[in-house]
């Protein structure tokens, strides 16, 4: 079945390269051109996945972000941001809007296609199907739920991943590249810092059961899951 694919972008000569390169890649392509389009089309069956740019009529690509990850049905969708912008400051504010991925204009077929895929495997549920427990924070794959005594606890589909991978590999340190190898996969353009402002989000998310100290930053080689101080 084709990937249905939402592509929110302003410039027409843009968007018809970009849906021509999607489609003889796969993909099922629906296209919106500003900010309010874009939010008329986010309906069911909702998009596997969103290309949205930053700058757009009618609202930037980073507000759309925040609206939609703050959404019950519209959250645990893939945004991947398209945007001219480069600075690495520019790159921090997209993902902490709740972006999954950041490619920067110029970029070229095969990388695009590279990141939407991986993006979509990351998000796509885990094989291993056994519950896992520490300390009352609890993962269950099989109905991708996580929860803290037994409390539900919101959280993103890489952050989801990222949590998966620290509970089945505890008391064991890895750095940002061993992270995006094994929960991003290998062949993926995504920069260190990336892992970084997913870490903060988990821990954001877990913090109110005060499992977030759990997450631990080892200086100068990465991060580890423990129970123990």
């Amino acid at each position: 079945m084709s990937r249905r694919v939402l592509l929110v972008e302003d410039e027409a000569p843009i968007r018809e390269m970009l849906r021509f390169i999607l489609e003889q890649s796969g993909f099922d392509v629906t296209e919106a051109e500003d900010f309010d389009v874009a939010l008329e089309k986010i309906k069911e069956p909702y998009p596997d996945l969103i290309l949205l740019d930053w700058m757009l009529p009618g609202g930037s690509g980073v507000q759309l972000a925040k609206r939609l990850k703050q959404h019950e049905y519209t959250r645990d969708i893939p945004i991947i941001m398209l945007t001219a912008r480069g600075e690495e400051e520019d790159k921090v504010r997209g993902l902490d809007a709740g972006a999954d991925d950041y490619v920067t204009k110029p970029f070229s077929p095969k990388e695009l296609i590279a990141r939407m895929k991986a993006v979509i495997r990351r998000v796509a549920p885990t094989s291993s199907e056994e519950m896992i427990e520490f300390n009352g924070l609890r993962l269950d794959p099989v109905s991708h739920r996580v929860t803290a005594f037994e409390r539900p606890v919101d959280m993103g589909p890489t952050e989801f991943k990222l949590l998966h991978f620290f509970m089945t590999h505890s008391e064991r340190v890895y750095s940002r590249e061993q992270l995006l190898d094994n929960v991003w996969g290998t062949n993926v353009y995504v920069e260190d810092r990336t892992v970084d402002v997913h870490i903060r989000r988990l821990r954001k998310a877990i913090s109110e059961s005060n499992h977030d100290g759990m997450i631990q930053t080892v200086r100068g080689a990465g991060y580890r899951f423990s129970t123990k101080l």
